[in-house]
């Protein structure tokens, strides 16, 4: 039975791979407007969301921006049959790289990279991509509670290089990657209270941010390089690898973890600014950091 619905998932996937980019397009936007405007699952949040990201906005102006982003995660979904058909031959038609030097150059540093990241475009192909392109990369992410889901699911990127670690109690299997000179990729955009968590503002409106990010990168020595991805308006993927970010000065702050982190929510904002249509605005991201 499982064998059966493989292989007619590979089948619909093969569909999609050699339809045209208006086909993912459509199928995309549907599933977004299906979400957003029919079942209208978490609608007011988005809405909320981006009031509170960019205040000068109307109404109406959030749920249009909002829909936007819903048609692009919707494409994201569409997308994922790419990740079976990708390989070193054909990754060049699916994306482009810019920064490509920042990335290498801190790996030269011989002490693993922290790339920071966000969803914002299609983050699991962009892995996908740098790894087949032969970075180390090495993804934090939760697995699923079914076996053969997690077979199916993680197989199938594990295949273009990339490795996986759960989130939980995963600090000193992240150090022995880092120590090993591997790309370690840590979204850092989403919301994350105590313990773990610092009380910070993103877009000037307090919440919580993931302080553990910061302290590793104390910690490992490790380079930490900013990246992001969106899907431009032909469907090519662009990589943007950012320079480097000095995290010396930090150490010697009067709270160098909170300094930081806020330091590295800026850089997330600026991001979010040049493609706020491609980020993932369904997140909780401005819960109230309440310490118990």
């Amino acid at each position: 039975m499982k064998s059966c619905l493989g292989k007619i998932a590979k089948g619909g996937a093969w569909l999609i791979w050699i339809s045209p980019l208006w086909v993912r397009k459509a199928l995309g936007s549907f599933l977004g407007l299906l979400w957003l405007d029919v079942f209208r699952i978490r609608r007011q949040i988005v809405k909320e969301n981006i009031l509170r990201a960019f205040p000068q906005k109307s109404g109406a102006e959030a749920i249009r921006l909002g829909r936007k982003s819903l048609c692009h995660l919707g494409q994201n979904f569409v997308e994922y049959s790419f990740l079976p058909f990708m390989n070193k031959k054909n990754v060049h038609a699916l994306v482009h790289v810019e920064g490509e030097e920042n990335l290498r150059q801190a790996l030269a540093a011989e002490k693993g990279v922290l790339l920071m990241t966000l969803h914002l475009g299609h983050g699991d192909l962009a892995v996908g991509s740098l790894s087949l392109l032969g970075f180390p990369m090495v993804l934090v992410s939760k697995f699923f509670k079914l076996k053969w889901l997690n077979d199916l699911w993680f197989g199938m990127r594990e295949k273009l290089g990339t490795e996986f670690i759960p989130p939980r109690d995963s600090s000193f299997k992240l150090l022995k990657k880092l120590k090993a000179g591997k790309v370690v990729v840590i979204p850092l955009d989403q919301f994350t209270g105590p313990p773990i968590g610092v009380r910070t503002t993103f877009f000037g409106v307090e919440t919580g941010t993931a302080m553990g990010w910061a302290l590793m990168a104390f910690r490992s020595g490790a380079r930490v390089v900013p990246a992001y991805t969106f899907r431009d308006a032909g469907g090519i993927h662009q990589i943007h690898l950012l320079p480097e970010v000095d995290m010396e000065p930090f150490r010697t702050g009067s709270d160098p973890g909170y300094e930081a982190t806020q330091h590295l929510n800026h850089i997330l904002e600026d991001i979010v600014r040049k493609h706020p249509e491609q980020w993932m605005w369904i997140h909780r991201r401005w819960k109230k950091f309440v310490v118990q």
